[in-house]
């Protein structure tokens, strides 16, 4: 989906975000605003948001001389969502439907967002996802279609949020033992979307391959893409996206069958969906 005019106050109202999680002085704040604001006619309505960012994200981060603007808030996230594990996996040993229970736990992972407009409480959303209905749910589908693949590729989206992946990844892998799934992240820090680097000691290579996407924009690119990720998204039996990003950059693109999921934290999104700002979505898009 393309930007549209509400997302550009949004993606300015990022930027504000950003000096007042990091704390800055008001110069340091009003430099980033500035050229932020210098930045903003350049935006192309033939861009997806997460393209149209990435230029302003950089350039934050070579005002503030740091290759990962939010290093700290991500180290955080992570803990956090480390501390929920036990309560996740209890949700989802004593689940009549394991995969049911751990797709929904994932979704509910989706609330870590730094970029997002709406602020939400993660274990207040772990605590009701179970009760909650899906506005679009083909989690069924999603079983069927995983039932018959060999591969999967998993798309990865934020810091903390790729906890719950991870057990996700664990439940599936716990019920289809042969199949064999790729965890693509970004190649390097942006926003706070974990990346290559986050990972490189992490559980998650315990049920996955780890894959550098070689993507730089908050949003998986088909075409930036580098060449081993474009040959395995390509050949995947099973494609599961994670996240607002993602489905931004690739709801356009019509020739991958893709699994969604997300919670809606925009009204672009959810007008893109035809639905309200708070839903989760399992969403199949047929290519």
């Amino acid at each position: 989906m393309n930007i549209e005019p509400e997302c550009i106050s949004c993606i300015f109202n990022q930027a504000l975000r950003v000096t007042k999680t990091l704390g800055l002085n008001a110069q340091e704040s009003k430099e980033i605003l500035d050229n932020c604001a210098k930045m903003l006619p350049s935006f192309s309505l033939s861009k997806t948001p997460p393209q149209n960012a990435k230029p302003m994200y950089e350039m934050m981060a070579k005002i503030l001389k740091t290759d990962d603007i939010y290093a700290k808030e991500k180290k955080e996230a992570i803990i956090q969502a480390k501390k929920l594990i036990p309560f996740a996996k209890k949700l989802i040993k004593n689940s009549k439907d394991p995969f049911k229970t751990a797709t929904k736990i994932a979704i509910a992972g989706n609330v870590i967002d730094l970029a997002s407009e709406f602020m939400y409480d993660l274990e207040e959303e772990i605590n009701k996802v179970l009760d909650s209905k899906l506005a679009i749910d083909d989690i069924n589908r999603l079983y069927k279609d995983i039932q018959g693949s060999k591969t999967i590729v998993y798309l990865a989206d934020n810091a903390g949020e790729n906890i719950f992946d991870t057990l996700y990844i664990e439940t599936i892998k716990s019920l289809f033992e042969d199949i064999k799934i790729y965890y693509f992240v970004r190649a390097k820090p942006i926003i706070n979307d974990i990346c290559f680097d986050d990972l490189k000691d992490d559980d998650i290579k315990k049920y996955a391959t780890l894959i550098n996407s070689g993507v730089n924009t908050p949003g998986i690119v088909f075409d930036a893409l580098n060449s081993e990720s474009k040959k395995l998204f390509s050949e995947a039996d099973c494609i599961i996206s994670k996240g607002m990003g993602n489905y931004e950059c690739l709801s356009d693109c019509k020739e991958f069958s893709i699994y969604y999921l997300l919670k809606v934290k925009c009204h672009v999104v959810a007008k893109d969906l035809s639905l309200d700002p708070g839903d989760l979505v399992c969403k199949y898009s047929q290519k």
